[in-house]
């Protein structure tokens, strides 16, 4: 039982022929619903016969893959048992051997042999387990072709009706393809009645259209007059207003010649008060100097130190007026906050009123930028060392600082700055105006705009030499122009940092030639501070070119311990530069984080500590120190110790003035300190005066010691505030050193320490340090005493913490308390708590503001700016005064604003979208989201489909975009949706038209097409109305009345005007059902203006350029006789000032000669082209949208008036939107000036004319070009291949134009690349060359000529065509010789050479080589309508008659237009015969005769030999029906021309011809030179003549000429009786 069911059970298929258990459950499927196959086939059924169909196809395709696998391992086991069985031969043969070398003992051949019977045996082995192998792959590969064959048995059947189900179904195909035929045939024979029906009503239109084009045309005429008189009044009224514009502007003109000549009197005035000005000052100076002088004498006579109390009085003066110009900085800085504030009040009413822009962030954040450049402004600023360069500068331009340059040096520069400003003071109070009109305007405005003259001057100059770069003057190399040195140094500063006395440092630097030219430099030398310690290093680099640097080394070494700057000064070609050096010692840079430490509020009894952090970025270390006994000015370089004497007597006086008031003005504070730094500087004087002060005691230091005041009062304000324990120390080199700064407040108020830092240093400034901080003692406070909650809504519940700290001990009872007004928008939960000791409390405050909050709060509300301030109230338990805060907000509103508030889309077609823009404005001063919910599909919101953010009060502009689906009306609403739940609704109505005609496509986005190229797009137009039972369309409801009948419909496309689109067909007629394939094309293109503008502006750069030249002549014309001295005379100009001064006339006369009308550019020229390169090259991407409307009529006219217009509706038009972006090409055309057409005229059938197209890559990357295909059947023809070309190459196209018919040719061929394409039309005329010769062809015969002499004849030829024509004249025996068979070569030597028709082409040939027959010209070209003569000469070079030659007359298109045979013979006497048979073959050898004649000699009657010349005449009767012709034949006896005498001939035995039946007649006669005679040779056969039989008789010719000659006549006759 296991057997036998092993035996039934399938073996399992392989993974790849999982498939077919899938299609046999589908078969067994489709075998069931195959029983009910009906007549009709489903797509169900015909799906699975396809299906079947394809799973059979893989089945044979994999049984055929085994079987082929099965054969392909048979052959490879079967070639692997051969190897076995060839190896195993090569075994037995090897050991064959091995025994026979055993054998003959050969030891060495025993060990090779064993070598290869080893490796034979590794093959062997080696091939039997391959051998294996492939029997057990041989086995799998049969096991699974059986599997596939028993599946192929399985589908057998199905197989077969699968084979049915296909012819079933080609059969309804064939029927199906049946049925569609005879519907097309129906629908063409349809539309055939159709077109016809459309030609008579085109004819019927056409008709009308002339009629109306004439009606135009004589309406035009008729408005061209009209129009003709009104221009020449405007043109009149032109040239008036253009006089009156002349006429003003004359006059403004003098006006400004009048108000130039007053500023030059008033600038002479101005000079002269400053002189007088300056003069006073002078004598104001003088004064004072006396005064102080006499003031001087008195204090010494009193026994006071004058110096001291002048010094003194000028430090008051001083401070006094600072004071005063703080006061007014000040007033000032009052004045523009209010100016402020009102501007910003103007600018927030502003806004309310108008509805800002969309980019109001970007003008936020302008203003925001403004208003904080104007606190900076307002911030004090220390001024500048620049400035207080500028201002002495200034003094000395001026001559305000006399006083100072006269003073001595050992006065103080502060006494000598106060008496400058006390002169200027009084050259102010003295100046006064001398004229009106230039003075109106205060001093002091002169002397800032002056000042801040000489800054900039100051600062250039520092900036030139801080750069260390010669000011070279601009260069021009090959039209580039250049700026600065020739060389540029890397690095541009050589720098030697922190260098120690006696080590040598070297640094590296290069010299790069940056001009453009071919470029040297070489080391002039060195500054002189830095000869002794700098050299270089370099190899002279010889001549640099643009681009190339070279490496030099500067070594230092230093001998002293100072900064050093200078120079290295190298020349070039270009110019001298230099590069700057600059050498530094080691420093110190100290520096703090912050010189200012506040720790704000803090309770009384707390400890604070802050840090402050000092680091040294330098290389020298210094040692620290804090100090907080003195306070240094600003402008001190180094720290001044007091001397033991002045701190002495400070502190004497210190303890005199502790009872004076703590509290004073930091105005006096200061005094004092500027009075102490006095009392020290007069105690550090010379020993003597030291002495002479401490005796003179109080009364010599009256005011100096008032300095302890202040610093009573400073120990007393820094009494909370401390040091740390690091109060000195040194600070090594980069390093940082943390200083402790502690704050321990013991009683309430504001507390503060001013200290500086002060080091060993000399050239380290001391750093000054403030430390500031406050006390309180409350027990209760609130952190925040303003609660600001920003920007509220109405009707929004906002919350925040109040938060009330105690530093009681105790816990305290408060109670929070908002004002009447606010309780219905306000709250603070809980109003009542407890704090606990040291501890805090929070309340929560919520406000929830209403509507109603502008009534209920007017007091703390301001409705025009939205701000609220609400005063709030903590009462604590046992405290008097309660705790207040103040709650601030800015409330505003939450609407959305339409405009319009509906919207009317009006009459929309089902085909196009109308788009409509409404605004919405946000209302509020915050921003709010938005969107648009349910929108009906019908409509769009854009942008972002209706979704976004608008800002505070701005405006954004919304497209509603309605697309109508169907033709009705449509009244719907929109409705926006705010973050916060609000709706806003918009209402909108439309009307949905269909027009009777559709497009395919309404929109088409052209690909980036580039200028000079070309897109194409396609589209089709289509009359859908088919059928005629729908009488009526969709109408408006403005035409609902109105019924459209069904018919023809015309439509017209309007295109922009100046655009670059063009569609064909614009116009046409479309019945109904009918389909219009319409071609759109994008042609961007160069405007002509554009072009022509910039040719103009060519034009005149270039005219501006020789102006200059010509003004740079004149200039160095006028140095040149500047530089001749003249002597002017007493009273009179000398000519050279009388020449200059009508200088500046000239130019004016120049420009006005000059013509004001542009340049005429005509198209076509060189400027043109090149302005149009120009442009191409430097174009940008150009984007440009059309919409083109698409008219279509209501139908065709009516029946009764073929010639009214059609009817047109504006409801009815299609719109057709083109997006055409245009960028920059990659290729440019620069041959043909820039045409893209290429013209080969009109060029002769046959004839190949040659012409070149250059195109060059003006784009950045290189371009592989490609071109569409020519016509291969075509005239033209592309010669050379395409390659790749890189920026700016150029590619030469070769094109070559043959016709070969009489007809135009036009192509068109695409230049490609992948960013453009270039159309390049090629279009050229085939023209049939007409040429005529006077000679027409055939036999061209020169006749007998002497030996070694020539004749010439000359052949016409005239051409009768409108183009050029080339010929050729070749002759066969100069053309290469056509090869000939073995066969025509035996037939022209051994054939009929009896007939005297045989000739070969090319005959008999002369010795010397020379060519018989010449023609000349050789070729050449004939112009149209002219002629040429082409000459033939024959010159034979030695007796024959045989010589031939072939003249064809060829055309350049190989056309022949005449061939003739060119023929004649030459003898060595004057006197000839010709005629008779041919005795030898027609071919002569070239090498001369071993026989001189043929001639036999015969004895005359007299004894003398006479050759004798044998000639061979045949004649042959023919006998037809009994009846015999006889026959005939002809000799030419002939007299050559050139020997200019005659000669005679006689025929020898004339009887004996006759009784043989011969006749010759003449027997004898006379030959003139030049012509011939002929002798009609006769043969009669007699009565009774034998057929075959031949008669044969001799007779002698005699002829006579400059000598004599004897042919011997062989005649020989018979009778033929077939025609041969």
């Amino acid at each position: 039982m296991m057997s036998d069911k092993g035996s039934h059970q399938e073996p399992p298929l392989p993974p790849d022929l999982d498939w077919l258990e899938q299609l046999s459950e589908e078969d067994d499927g489709d075998l069931v619903a195959a029983a009910d196959y009906g007549q009709k086939r489903s797509n169900d059924e015909t799906a699975r016969m396809f299906k079947l169909r394809r799973n059979l196809d893989q089945l044979d395709s994999f049984h055929r893959q085994k079987e082929h696998g099965v054969l392909k391992t048979r052959e490879e086991l079967k070639l692997c048992s051969e190897n076995v069985k060839s190896l195993e031969e090569q075994r037995d043969t090897l050991e064959e051997e091995i025994d026979q070398q055993k054998a003959a003992d050969n030891s060495v051949a025993v060990f090779r042999l064993r070598t290869q019977h080893k490796h034979l045996c590794q093959k062997l082995q080696s091939e039997e387990e391959l051998e294996g192998r492939i029997n057990t792959e041989l086995k799998q590969l049969k096991r699974e072709l059986n599997e596939v064959e028993v599946e192929l048995s399985r589908f057998s059947s199905l197989r077969q009706e699968l084979q049915e189900e296909e012819l079933l179904f080609q059969d309804l195909k064939v029927q199906k393809a049946a049925t569609r035929l005879r519907q097309e045939r129906e629908a063409t024979q349809n539309l055939q009645l159709k077109i016809q029906q459309h030609k008579d009503k085109q004819v019927t239109m056409k008709k009308k259209e002339e009629r109306e084009c004439q009606k135009k045309i004589e309406e035009h005429q008729a408005n061209c007059k009209i129009t003709a008189k009104y221009l020449k009044e405007t043109i009149k009224r032109l040239h008036q207003e253009e006089a009156e514009k002349e006429e003003q502007n004359r006059q403004l003109q003098e006006k400004r010649i009048q108000a130039v000549e007053s500023l030059k009197s008033n600038i002479a005035a101005t000079q002269e008060s400053f002189r007088i000005k300056q003069s006073r000052a002078k004598a104001n100076a003088q004064e004072k100097e006396q005064q102080q002088k006499q003031l001087r004498e008195s204090l010494e006579f009193q026994g006071i130190n004058s110096f001291r109390h002048m010094h003194q009085q000028k430090q008051l003066e001083t401070i006094k007026q600072k004071q005063e110009e703080f006061e007014e900085r000040q007033k000032s800085k009052k004045v523009i906050v209010e100016k402020i504030i009102q501007k910003e009040q103007l600018v927030k009413s502003r806004t309310r009123q108008q509805a800002k822009l969309p980019n109001i962030s970007s003008t936020d954040k302008l203003s925001s930028l403004g208003r904080v450049g104007d606190w900076n402004y307002l911030e004090p600023r220390p001024p500048p060392a620049t400035e207080e360069r500028a201002t002495a500068q200034l003094r000395e331009t001026c001559g305000l600082s006399s006083s100072s340059s006269a003073s001595s040096d050992d006065e103080d520069p502060e006494e000598t700055m106060r008496q400058e400003v006390d002169h200027l003071s009084l050259a102010d109070s003295l100046a006064q105006p001398e004229c009106s009109g230039l003075w109106d305007e205060k001093y002091k405005k002169l002397l800032n705009e002056k000042t801040a003259l000489v800054q900039t001057e100051v600062k250039q100059e520092e900036a030139a030499m801080t750069s260390g770069k010669l000011n070279v003057p601009a260069k021009q190399v090959h039209g580039k122009k250049w700026k600065g040195p020739s060389f540029i140094s890397k690095p541009e500063v050589i720098l030697f940092k922190d260098f120690e006395v006696g080590k040598m440092y070297k640094k590296k630097f290069v010299l790069t030639n940056t001009s453009y030219i071919k470029n040297h430099c070489k080391l002039v030398g060195v500054s002189a501070q830095l000869k002794d310690c700098i050299s270089i290093n370099y190899k002279p680099p010889g001549s640099l070119s643009v681009g190339m640097s070279c490496d030099m080394q500067a070594v230092f070494q230093p001998m002293i311990n100072e900064d050093l700057e200078g120079d290295l000064h190298f020349s070039s070609a270009a110019g001298p530069f230099s590069v700057p050096v600059r050498c530094a010692i080691k420093k110190c840079e100290l520096e703090v984080d912050s010189q200012l430490v506040d720790f704000g509020s803090h309770v009384v009894g707390q400890t604070i500590s802050r840090t402050i952090t000092l680091s040294n970025k330098g290389a020298l270390a210094t040692l620290f120190s804090l100090d907080t006994t003195t306070w240094p000015s600003p402008e001190s370089h180094h720290v001044q110790m007091p001397s033991p004497v002045s701190a002495h007597t400070c502190q004497e006086t210190s303890s005199q003035n502790t009872t004076c008031g703590s509290q004073k003005s930091s105005g006096e504070i200061r005094t004092k300190q500027e009075r102490q730094k006095l009392c020290e500087a007069a105690q550090q004087e010379k020993p003597g005066e030291v002495s002479e002060g401490s005796a003179v005691g109080p009364e010599a230091l009256p005011e100096a010691c008032v300095s302890t005041d202040a610093e009573l009062k400073l120990d007393e304000d820094t009494s909370d505030i401390s040091l740390g324990n690091v109060r000195e120390g040194e600070i090594g080199t980069f390093e940082s050193i943390k200083l402790e700064v502690v704050f321990a407040p013991t009683v309430p108020g504001e507390a503060k320490l001013d200290f500086h830092i002060k080091f060993s240093n000399q050239s380290s400034k001391p750093i000054p340090i403030h430390v500031r901080g406050t006390a309180v003692s409350i027990p209760v406070w609130v952190v925040r005493p303003t609660v600001d909650l920003k920007i509220c809504m109405f009707d929004r519940l906002y919350q925040d913490t109040v938060a009330v700290h105690s530093r009681a001990s105790t816990a305290l009872k408060v109670t929070f308390d908002v004002c009447p007004e606010m309780r219905k928008h306000m709250k603070l939960l809980p109003k009542t708590g407890f704090i606990q000791a040291q501890s805090s409390f929070n309340a929560q405050l919520k406000f929830l503001p209403r509507l109603s909050l502008s009534k209920d709060a007017t007091k703390y509300f301001d409705s025009d700016t939205g701000v609220l301030e609400v005063p709030m109230t903590v009462q604590v338990a046992g405290q008097v005064q309660p705790v207040h805060f103040t709650v601030q907000a800015v409330v505003t509103c939450t609407d959305l604003q339409f405009e319009p508030t509906e919207v009317d889309f009006g009459y929309c077609s089902v085909f196009h979208s109308v788009r409509s823009r409404v605004r919405l404005s946000n209302l509020s001063l915050l921003p709010q989201e938005f969107g648009f919910l349910g929108v009906p599909e019908f409509i769009e919101v854009q942008p972002n489909d209706g979704f976004g953010t608008l800002l505070p009060q701005e405006t954004l502009d919304l497209d509603l975009i309605f697309s109508a689906n169907e033709a009705r009306e449509y009244n719907f609403q929109l409705t926006c949706k705010t973050e916060i739940n609000r709706d806003f609704l918009l209402s909108c109505r439309a009307v949905g038209v269909r027009p009777p005609l559709e497009l395919s496509h309404s929109l088409i986005q052209f690909r980036a097409t580039a200028l000079c190229g070309n897109s194409q797009a396609i589209i089709y137009l289509t009359n859908p109305q088919a059928n005629r039972n729908q009488s009526k369309q969709p109408v408006t409801p403005v035409v609902k009345d109105v019924t459209t009948p069904e018919g023809p419909r015309l439509f017209s496309f309007t295109l922009p005007k100046d655009s670059d689109i063009s569609i064909t067909p614009s116009v046409g007629r479309l019945l109904p059902g009918q389909r219009c394939k319409v071609q759109v094309t994008f042609r961007p293109r160069m405007l002509e203006q554009e072009i022509t503008e910039e040719a103009q502006r060519v034009v005149q750069r270039a005219k501006v350029l020789r102006e200059k030249e010509l003004a740079m002549k004149r200039l160095s014309e006028q140095e040149t006789k500047k530089e001749i001295p003249v002597e002017p005379v007493k009273g009179k100009k000398s000519p050279a000032s009388l020449k200059h001064s009508k200088m500046p006339d000239e130019p004016k006369k120049d420009q006005q000669s000059e013509s004001p009308y542009p340049v005429d550019i005509q198209p076509g020229s060189e400027q043109y082209e090149q302005a149009r390169a120009s442009l191409l090259g430097s174009v940008t991407q150009r984007w440009s949208d059309f919409i083109v409307p698409c008219f279509i009529s209501d139908g065709d006219p009516p029946d009764d008036d073929r010639q009214a217009p059609p009817t047109w509706s504006a409801f009815n038009t299609l719109y057709l939107k083109l997006q055409c972006p245009a960028v920059k090409p990659s290729l440019l055309v620069i041959s043909s000036n820039g045409h893209s057409i290429i013209d080969f005229h009109q060029v002769a059938v046959g004839q190949r004319v040659f012409k070149k197209f250059t195109v060059q890559n003006i784009s950045n990357e290189p371009l592989d070009l490609r071109t569409s295909l020519l016509d291969i059947h075509g005239p033209i023809s592309l010669l050379n291949a395409l390659r790749c070309i890189g920026p700016g190459g150029k590619h030469t196209l070769l094109f070559a134009f043959s016709p070969d018919q009489e007809k135009t040719y036009c192509e068109t061929l695409d230049i490609c690349d992948h960013r453009m394409s270039l159309e390049v039309t090629l279009r050229g005329e085939g023209v049939v060359p007409d040429v005529t010769s006077s000679h027409p062809g055939g036999l061209f015969d020169f006749g007998c000529v002497l030996e070694k002499e020539s004749t010439s004849q000359v052949v016409k030829l005239q051409n009768n065509s409108a183009v050029e024509v080339g010929f050729r004249a070749l002759l066969s025996s100069l053309s290469p010789p056509r090869p000939q068979s073995a066969a025509e070569i035996v037939d022209v030597m051994l054939g009929d050479y009896t007939d005297s028709e045989v000739r070969p082409i090319v005959g008999t040939q002369n010795y010397s080589g020379r060519s018989v027959f010449s023609a000349g010209p050789v070729k050449g070209s004939i112009a149209p309508g002219q002629s040429q003569d082409i000459t033939v000469t024959f010159q034979p070079d030695h007796q024959s008659v045989k010589y031939s030659d072939k003249l064809t007359i060829q055309l350049m298109n190989k056309s022949e237009v005449c061939v003739m045979d060119l023929t004649g013979a030459a003898s060595s006497h004057n006197m000839y015969l010709h005629g008779g048979d041919v005795l030898n073959v027609p071919f002569e050898p070239l090498l001369l005769p071993l026989i001189p004649s043929q001639a036999q000699p015969t004895e005359d009657s007299e004894g003398r030999s006479e050759p004798r010349i044998t000639v061979l005449v045949t004649l042959r009767a023919r006998c037809s029906g009994g009846a015999i012709t006889p026959a005939v034949r002809e000799l030419q006896v002939g007299c050559i021309r050139s020997s200019k005498k005659s000669g005679e001939f006689y025929l020898d035995n004339v009887a004996s011809l006759q009784q043989q039946g011969f006749s010759m007649e003449p027997s004898k006669g006379t030959v003139e030179a030049g012509h011939t005679r002929t002798i009609r040779v006769t043969w009669s056969p007699h009565s009774g003549h034998k057929p075959y039989e031949v008669v044969q008789t001799c007779v002698p010719l005699t002829v006579k000429g400059d000598e004599k000659h004897v042919y011997r006549v062989t005649l020989m006759a018979s009778v033929s009786h077939t025609a041969d």
